[in-house]
C-alpha cells in the first residue's frame, strides 16, 4: 500500500540529492567543457598572480610610504630640533655669560649670539625648502610617497613660529647692541642693558620650549611611524603566505579534479584496450564517469562500446548452445528488434544445391508479405545480394534490385551471409527513405552496421549448425556412436577449411584412439566393444561444444575437430576428454571396465597449410603417445615427422 509520508519524503531526498550533485558539479566545474577547464584553470592562475602582484605593491607602497615619512619628514625635523635646540642652548649660555659680566666690552660675544641665531634661521629655511620642495623621485609613485610624507601641518606652524620667535631674538640682539653704544649714565646704561638682555632671553626660552615640544611630538611620530612600519611587514608576510597556502590547496584540489576527470577514465579505458588485445578482458565492468565534458562522452562511449562486444560475446555463447538452425535465426531476429529498434526485416536461407531461397525468419504467418516477389524463392539466383556477395542498398543507388517490392515510403538494404565462399542466406532490411529519399540516416546506418556485426559473429554457428542439420539427414553419420563417418570428413573438407581460412582462425584435431581395445573385444565379445565405443562417443560429446565436430575416424580411432579454437586451447580439451575416459567405469556382469585413451593434438594451419597433412601430424602425435606408455595427450612437435614430404 502507497504511504503518502513516505512518497513525499523519497522525493525530498532526491530532490535534495539532485540538487546537491548539481552544486558540486557547480563548484568542481564538472559539466564544463575540457576547454573551458583549462582556460578557467590559466585564469585562475592568472587571478591569484595578480591578486599576489596587487598585495605586494600595495604592502610594498605602504611600507615605502612609511619609509619616506620617516626619511623624509621625521628624521628631517628631529635631526633640525636637535641642531637647533643645540644652538639655542648655546645662545642662551653665551647670552647669561655677557649678562654676568655686564656686557663689560666684549662686543665679540654679541657678534657670536647674532651668529648663532642667523645658524639657527639658516637651519629652519634649509628644513622649511626641503618640506615644500618638490619631490625629486625616479618615478610618479616615487613623487606622490614623498609629497605624501611631507604634508606635515604642524611641522610647518612650528616652522612659521620659530622663524617668527629667531627674528625677535635678532632684534633683542640688535636692541642690546645698540644699548651698549649709548652714551647714557653708568645707572641708566646698566637698568637698560638689563632690560635688554631680559628681552633677549625670553624668546630664547620661548623658542627652546617650543623645540622641545616639537621635538617630543616628533620622537613620538618615530616610534609611531616604526610600529606601524613594522605591522606593515608582518600583515604583508601573513597574507602572502596566507595567500600563497590557500593557492597551494586549490591547485591541490583542482589537480585531484583532472585526476578525477581524466587520469582515472583514460588509464581505465587503456586497461580495458589493453585486455582487449590479450583476450581478458571483464566486458561487465564499465568506465566510471564523473563528468559531462569529452572526457564523459569518450567514457559513455566506451562504455556503450564494451556493451556492444559484451553482448555480442554473450550471444555468440548462447547462439553456440542452440539446439537448431531456427533458434539461431530467430536470436538474430530478437537482436534485431528488441537491441536494435529495426522493424522491418527478413533472413532467408539459400540451398545452393537446389537453387532455392526460404523465408527462415520471421515465419509467413497472419497477413505477414514478404518485400520481395516470390521468383526469388524458387530461383535464388534472381536475388542480386545472392548472386553477387555483396550488399546491395536502394540508399546508395535507387531500384538497384528489380524484385524487391516493399510499400512506399521504404528502402532496403540486403546482406550476404557468406558461408564457405558461397551465399547461405540473405538478411534484408528495410528503412524508410523519408520525404526526398537520399541516403541512409545516421540513425539507421548505425543500426545497419551493429547488425552487420551480429550476423558476422552468427556465420560461423550458422555455418557449423547448418552443415549438422545436412548430415542428420545424410548417410554420413555412423550408425554405431551417432557421430560423423570418414565419408563426411571427405565431402566437407572444401567446406570446413575454407570457412576457418576465411575467418582467420585455426582448427584444433584430436586424433583419440582407445588403449587396448582389441583386447575388449577377445575377452567379453563385440557387443561390449560396441557399447564402450558408444560410451566413448558420449564422453567425447560432453566435452567439446555444439560447434565442433567428432568423427569416427575408423574402428576405435575419433577425431575431434575444433573450430575455431584459440592457439593451445585443444591441449587443455583433450586432457580433459583423457581424465574423462579414464574414469568412466563400464560395468560387464560382475566385471568392471574402465580403458584409457591416447590422444595426439595438431592444429591447422599452424602446424601445416594441409588439412590432411595437419590429420598424420596428429596421428604421428598418437602414436606418439601410443610409444610412450598410452593413456597421454602428446602435441605433435617437428621432430616427430621424419619423412621429407608428405
Amino acid at each position: 500500500m502507497y504511504d503518502p509520508d513516505t512518497g513525499a519524503a523519497t522525493k525530498v531526498a532526491s530532490k535534495t540529492s539532485r540538487l546537491i550533485e548539481r552544486i558540486r558539479g557547480l563548484l568542481m566545474f564538472i559539466d564544463l567543457p575540457i576547454k573551458k577547464k583549462f582556460l578557467f584553470f590559466a585564469g585562475s592562475i592568472l587571478l591569484w598572480f595578480c591578486l599576489m602582484c596587487a598585495i605586494s605593491v600595495v604592502s610594498m607602497t605602504a611600507i615605502h610610504y612609511e619609509y619616506y615619512r620617516i626619511s623624509e619628514n621625521v628624521t628631517p625635523y628631529r635631526q633640525a630640533i636637535e641642531s637647533v635646540l643645540v644652538k639655542l642652548q648655546d645662545l642662551d649660555r653665551s647670552l647669561r655669560q655677557i649678562q654676568a659680566s655686564r656686557g663689560s666690552a666684549d662686543s665679540a660675544g654679541l657678534a657670536y649670539c647674532g651668529k648663532q641665531v642667523e645658524a639657527i634661521r639658516s637651519t629652519l629655511i634649509e628644513l622649511r625648502l626641503h618640506q615644500t620642495s618638490t619631490p625629486a623621485g625616479d618615478t610618479i609613485v616615487e613623487q606622490i610617497l614623498q609629497d605624501m610624507a611631507k604634508a606635515n601641518p604642524e611641522g610647518l606652524q612650528y616652522l612659521r613660529e620659530m622663524l617668527t620667535v629667531s627674528d625677535r631674538i635678532d632684534r633683542s640682539l640688535e636692541l642690546l647692541q645698540g644699548r651698549r653704544q649709548s652714551q647714557q649714565g653708568p645707572e641708566a646704561a646698566d637698568r637698560s642693558q638689563l632690560a635688554a638682555f631680559n628681552a633677549a632671553l625670553a624668546p630664547v626660552a620661548e623658542a627652546a620650549a617650543m623645540s622641545t615640544k616639537q621635538l617630543a611630538r616628533v620622537s613620538a611620530q618615530y616610534k609611531a611611524i616604526n610600529q606601524q612600519l613594522y605591522k606593515n611587514i608582518r600583515e604583508s608576510v601573513h597574507t602572502v603566505i596566507g595567500l600563497s597556502i590557500v593557492a597551494s590547496l586549490l591547485l591541490v584540489l583542482f589537480t585531484n579534479w583532472i585526476i578525477v576527470a581524466f587520469y582515472r577514465p583514460i588509464k581505465m579505458i587503456t586497461k580495458q584496450i589493453d585486455s582487449l588485445s590479450t583476450g581478458d578482458i571483464d566486458l561487465a565492468k564499465k568506465v566510471s564517469i564523473t563528468s559531462k565534458d569529452e572526457i564523459g562522452v569518450m567514457s559513455r562511449k566506451f562504455n556503450s562500446l564494451m556493451e556492444t562486444v559484451h553482448g555480442m560475446t554473450i550471444y555468440k555463447k548462447v547462439i553456440e548452445e542452440d539446439s537448431s538452425l531456427e533458434d539461431v535465426y530467430r536470436r538474430l531476429g530478437e537482436v534485431f528488434t528488441n537491441q536494435l529498434g529495426i522493424e522491418h526485416y527478413t533472413v532467408y536461407e539459400v540451398n545452393a544445391l537446389q537453387k532455392e531461397m526460404r523465408s527462415a525468419y520471421p515465419p509467413l504467418v497472419g497477413d505477414r508479405q514478404l518485400n520481395c516477389y516470390q521468383d526469388i524463392l524458387s530461383d535464388c539466383n534472381l536475388c542480386r545480394a545472392v548472386s553477387t556477395g555483396h550488399d546491395i542498398s536502394s540508399f546508395e543507388f535507387g531500384g538497384i534490385c528489380r524484385y524487391f517490392s516493399a510499400e512506399q515510403g521504404l528502402g532496403h538494404v540486403c546482406v550476404p551471409m557468406i558461408q564457405g565462399g558461397n551465399t547461405g542466406g540473405v538478411v534484408q532490411f528495410c528503412f524508410p527513405t523519408g520525404d526526398g529519399g537520399g541516403p541512409l540516416s545516421g540513425e539507421d546506418a548505425a543500426r545497419l552496421f551493429k547488425a552487420e556485426t551480429y550476423i558476422n559473429q552468427s556465420l560461423s554457428v550458422i555455418e557449423a549448425k547448418r552443415l549438422m542439420q545436412t548430415l542428420r539427414s545424410s548417410s554420413l553419420i555412423d550408425p554405431l556412436t551417432g557421430l560423423y563417418n570418414r565419408r563426411f570428413l571427405q565431402e566437407h573438407t572444401k567446406q570446413i577449411v575454407s570457412g576457418v581460412l576465411r575467418r582467420g582462425n585455426q582448427i584444433g584435431l584430436l586424433l583419440c584412439d582407445l588403449d587396448y581395445f582389441k583386447q575388449v573385444n577377445d575377452t567379453h565379445g563385440h557387443d561390449v566393444g560396441d557399447q564402450m565405443l558408444k560410451e566413448t562417443s558420449a564422453i567425447l560429446k560432453s566435452s567439446v561444444r555444439e560447434a565442433d565436430l567428432i568423427i569416427r575416424f575408423g574402428g576405435e580411432e575419433f577425431l575431434v575437430l575444433l573450430l575455431d579454437m584459440a592457439p593451445g586451447q585443444a591441449v587443455e580439451v583433450a586432457e580433459k576428454i583423457r581424465i574423462k575416459v579414464e574414469q568412466f567405469k563400464l560395468r560387464v556382469g560382475s566385471v568392471v571396465l574402465q580403458k584409457s585413451i591416447s590422444i595426439g593434438i595438431s592444429e591447422f594451419p599452424k602446424d601445416t597449410d594441409g588439412f590432411w597433412q595437419a590429420i598424420k601430424f596428429a596421428d604421428v602425435a598418437m602414436y606418439h603417445a601410443k610409444e610412450t606408455g598410452r593413456n597421454r595427450v602428446v602435441r605433435f612437435l617437428p621432430e616427430m615427422w621424419q619423412h621429407e614430404g608428405f
